[in-house]
């Protein structure tokens, strides 16, 4: 049986590759990580709970990608490059199998990224993975909630609502072929996070946010923090490849509300809309302009005539949602 240390040692233990800013990794107390001149550290920190965020028996490599990728997707948000994180977990048992396959999901995904593992925490219990990570932007770069202006457009990258679609299948919300929910459940497990796109973004974007509990919530957030207003063109929304072939009523709720996507929904201004196609074509993914910022507070949905349209949907909320 292996102990926790023998656990750390042989599973998440590796040496740092990144000396210039990570001075000191697993093994101590504290790691100490050092600052670039002109920089500031972007911190994030999620939690993903066995029956909450994942089903019971989740494909441990698929998630071990995910638990960073969705702390990857924060810093992505900031536009800030990632640097370095910890994990601390608690684990119904040292499953030497598990182990192995959860630690090469976490370490491809981290390799990637060129994201070091420099600390954390292990404890019996209940699943439950805990990831924070540590990025560095320009003191003045960083892409922040509050910063949307009036006349702003607002754009999404990549499409919405596949993973909200996988979610309907696993619970048998209405019949859905299995091919269709296997290619749907990729985007719910394996989320790529567009870290390339929110560095791309500096000095060219205004404000960001990703795309964790639903796009008319997280936007919500950046409306509330700027003091601002939008309308959105419901139908120029980008349904994901599997959700596109869906009814349009589904297509509107699930790309509105879907949660789960980890896209990047970010404004700026009008005159820079060559600068961001530039940007996406540099990061390798496509965004779609959706809406503009407006100086009346709250959400308009519009139609593909410019009519409203009202649509009752609520983005996740951990205590108010299924």
């Amino acid at each position: 049986m292996l102990s926790e240390f023998d656990l750390i040692a042989h599973y998440f233990t590796r040496p740092l590759r990144r000396s210039d800013r990570l001075a000191l990794g697993v093994g101590d107390d504290c790691a100490l990580l050092t600052p670039a001149p002109g920089m500031q550290i972007a911190v994030s920190t999620d939690m993903l709970v066995e029956g909450r965020h994942f089903f019971a028996n989740a494909d441990p490599q698929k998630l071990g990608h995910k638990c960073l990728a969705v702390n990857l997707s924060d810093l992505a948000a900031m536009g800030a490059k990632p640097l370095a994180f910890t994990l601390a977990f608690a684990l119904p048992e040292a499953n030497s199998e598990w182990l192995a396959a959860f630690s090469r999901g976490l370490f491809a995904l981290a390799d990637r990224h060129e994201c070091e593992l420099i600390g954390g925490d292990t404890t019996k219990g209940p699943l439950n993975i805990c990831v924070s990570v540590f990025g560095e932007v320009p003191l003045t770069d960083a892409l922040r909630r509050d910063k949307a202006k009036v006349d702003d457009d607002i754009w999404v990258s990549g499409t919405l609502g596949d993973a909200r679609l996988a979610l309907a299948g696993y619970r048998d919300e209405f019949p859905l072929e299995q091919a269709t929910l296997d290619l749907a459940a990729e985007r719910m497990h394996m989320p790529t996070p567009r870290v390339a796109l929110g560095l791309a973004l500096r000095g060219i974007a205004h404000a960001a946010i990703d795309i964790s509990d639903g796009l008319s919530g997280d936007l919500q957030h950046i409306l509330d923090h700027s003091q601002v207003g939008a309308s959105l063109r419901i139908d120029a929304l980008p349904a994901g490849p599997m959700l596109a072939r869906q009814r349009r009523t589904l297509r509107r709720n699930f790309c509105l509300a879907g949660g789960d996507d980890y896209e990047l929904c970010f404004t700026a201004p009008e005159v820079r809309r060559d600068a961001v196609l530039a940007a996406a074509q540099a990061s390798g993914v496509a965004v779609t302009r959706i809406g503009r910022i407006e100086a009346e507070p709250g959400l308009r949905l519009l139609d593909e005539a410019n009519q409203p349209v009202s649509i009752n949907v609520t983005s996740f909320d951990h205590f108010n949602s299924p």
